[in-house]
C-alpha cells in the first residue's frame, strides 16, 4: 500500500470549489463545505490522509511540502483552479520527483487529456466516479491496468476503459471517521445552517436533467444510488457520537428527496436519534413528505428555484413548474420549515425582463434566506455544449471567475450582454434582503443567540464588502 495523500488544495482566498462545493467561486461571505469527494476514497485506503487546505488556511507551500512526503497524492481541481493546481502539481514534483500525482474532479473526468496537457507535470487523471480507482492505484496497481484513468506513458497520453459506477452504497465505509481525523470541523460556515455542522452524502446521482448542473453530467450520473436508510441511520448515530458538538447535519445529495418513501423513511430514523437535519430538495416534494421530514427533525431545505419565468425552467430542462413551486414553498411556509433558496441570472432565455421577473419571484416566494449565482457554462455540461454553438460563450470571455475568485457572468445573448447579467446580481439581492421581513428575521435570530448575533456581524461585513468589491469590479 503506498502512503496516500487526499489534498483540497488552496486557490482563491475563501474560494468554495473545493472537492465538496457545486459553487465554484467565491462567496458573498466566507464558507466552507466539507470535501465529501475526497473524505470517501480517504475511507476506503487504509493509512492515507486528508489535507482540506482551504478552510485549514494552508498555504501553496506548506501543501505542498505536506504532499511530497507521499509517495501517491490526489488532488481535487476544477475549471477555475487548474492553473493553479497544476503549479502545485510541479511544486509537488520538484520537491519530490518520485511522488506520483494526479488529478480528480469534474474537469478531468470530461477533458482528461487537455486537463494533463495543461498540467504537464501531472503523472494521471482520474475519470468520473473514482473512489475505486483510487484504492487501485493506492494499492500499487500498474496504471495499465486501473480502469478509469488517463495517464502519461513516456511522451504518450493513454486513456484506459471507463470504470463502472459504485452500486452498492452501504459496503462504503462512512466519512465520519476521516472527518474527526483529519479536520477541525469548527472551520466550515455556511451562512444559513447552525454552527457547527456537518455536510456529508447519503447518496450519488441525480434523476433531474437540468442542463447548468455540474456533478450529475461529469461524475455521478443521472441515477440516484444510495444507502439505505437503516445504514444512513446507522452512520448518524456514529456521528452523533464522534461529533457532539454539532448543531446540524446536512445530508448534500443531489437531491435528497429524489425518492420520497425513503426520504420519509429515513427522516422517521433521525426522529429517533433526536437530530437537527436539513438537505437539498427540488420544489416538488409532496405535503406529506414534508410533514413527516419536519416531525423529525428538519431544519431547512436547500431548494434550486433558478427562475421566475416558465420559458428559462423549460430551457433549462428544470422539470418544475412555478405553480409547483409555489405549492411547494407555501407547503413549508405552512410547516414551518425554512428555506434557502437559490437563483440563476443568464440562464438561455434570460431579457432584462426574465430578471425583474425572477426577483419579483423571490420575493413572492419568500425564503428565509437565498443565493443569486451567474449562469455557468462548465465543460461537459448540456448547458456548455449550447453555448459554445450558440455563440452564447464570446471567445473574448475571461473565464468563470476574476483573479480573486468572484463569479463573472460567462454568457451573453444577443439582447442581453455580459454586465447587464454581472450587474443584476447585486441589484437582486438588495431588492430581496433590503425589506423589513428578511431584516426582522435576522434580528429575531441575532436577539435569541448570541454566537448567532456575532456570526451575522461578521457575515454582514463580508456581505457589504462583496458588494463593494463587485462595484469596484
Amino acid at each position: 500500500m503506498l502512503s496516500t495523500l487526499f489534498l483540497n488544495p488552496p486557490s482563491y482566498d475563501g474560494f468554495d470549489g473545493g472537492a465538496g462545493a457545486r459553487y465554484q467561486a467565491r462567496r458573498e461571505i466566507r464558507s466552507f463545505w466539507f470535501p465529501t469527494w475526497l473524505a470517501q476514497p480517504a475511507a476506503m485506503v487504509p493509512g492515507s490522509k486528508l489535507i482540506d487546505a482551504p478552510p485549514h488556511d494552508l498555504d501553496f507551500e506548506a501543501s505542498a511540502k505536506a504532499a511530497s512526503e507521499y509517495e501517491l497524492v490526489f488532488i481535487h481541481t476544477s475549471s477555475p483552479t487548474l492553473p493553479g493546481d497544476a503549479q502545485l502539481c510541479a511544486r509537488i514534483k520538484e520537491l519530490s520527483p518520485s511522488t506520483r500525482v494526479g488529478l480528480v474532479g469534474p474537469l478531468p473526468a470530461v477533458l482528461p487529456v487537455k486537463t494533463l496537457e495543461a498540467a504537464p507535470k501531472t503523472d494521471f487523471v482520474c475519470g468520473r466516479e473514482y473512489d475505486e480507482t483510487c484504492v487501485e492505484l493506492a494499492n500499487g496497481i500498474p496504471f495499465s491496468q486501473v480502469h478509469g484513468i488517463t495517464w502519461r506513458d513516456g511522451s504518450s497520453i493513454v486513456t484506459n476503459p471507463e470504470r463502472g459506477f459504485i452500486e452498492d452504497f452501504d459496503a462504503l465505509p462512512s466519512v465520519m471517521d476521516v472527518y474527526a481525523r483529519d479536520l477541525e470541523i469548527e472551520r466550515y460556515y455556511i451562512g444559513y445552517l447552525q454552527h457547527p455542522y456537518i455536510s456529508h452524502y447519503t447518496g450519488r446521482g441525480c434523476p433531474a436533467r437540468c442542463s447548468f448542473c455540474l456533478w450529475p453530467q461529469t461524475v455521478g450520473g443521472h441515477r440516484y444510488r444510495a444507502r439505505s436508510p437503516q445504514a444512513v441511520a446507522k452512520e448518524m448515530a456514529h456521528a452523533q457520537a464522534l461529533f457532539p458538538q454539532v448543531k446540524e447535519f446536512f445530508f448534500d445529495d443531489d437531491t435528497f428527496t429524489a425518492y420520497q418513501p425513503r426520504a420519509r423513511e429515513i427522516a422517521e430514523a433521525l426522529g429517533q436519534l433526536n437530530i437537527t437535519w436539513s438537505c437539498n430538495a427540488r420544489a416538488n416534494v409532496s405535503y406529506e413528505t414534508l410533514r413527516v421530514m419536519k416531525e423529525n427533525g428538519l431544519r431547512l431545505l436547500l431548494v434550486g428555484y433558478e427562475s421566475g419565468d416558465q420559458g428559462i425552467l423549460d430551457n433549462i430542462r428544470k422539470g418544475v413548474s412555478l405553480e409547483q413551486a409555489r405549492r411547494f414553498t407555501a407547503d413549508c411556509h405552512r410547516l414551518g420549515i425554512r428555506i434557502h433558496g437559490t437563483f440563476i441570472l443568464g440562464l438561455p432565455g434570460e431579457t432584462k425582463a426574465t430578471i425583474q421577473q425572477t426577483a419579483a419571484f423571490a420575493k413572492e416566494l419568500d425564503p428565509w434566506s437565498l443565493q443569486v449565482s451567474l449562469a455557468a457554462p462548465y465543460p461537459g455540461t448540456e448547458l456548455h455544449r449550447q453555448a459554445k454553438e450558440a455563440g452564447w460563450l464570446p471567445e473574448d470571455a475571461d473565464g468563470l471567475v476574476d483573479p480573486s475568485g468572484r463569479q463573472l457572468a460567462a454568457l451573453e445573448y444577443p439582447d442581453l450582454d455580459r454586465e447587464t447579467i454581472f450587474s443584476a446580481v447585486e441589484d437582486f439581492y438588495r431588492t430581496f434582503y433590503f425589506r423589513p421581513r428578511p431584516i426582522l428575521r435576522m434580528m429575531g435570530d441575532m436577539m435569541r443567540d448570541r454566537q448567532e448575533f456575532q456570526r451575522r456581524i461578521r457575515e454582514g461585513v463580508e456581505f457589504f464588502r462583496f458588494l463593494n468589491q463587485r462595484k469596484v469590479a
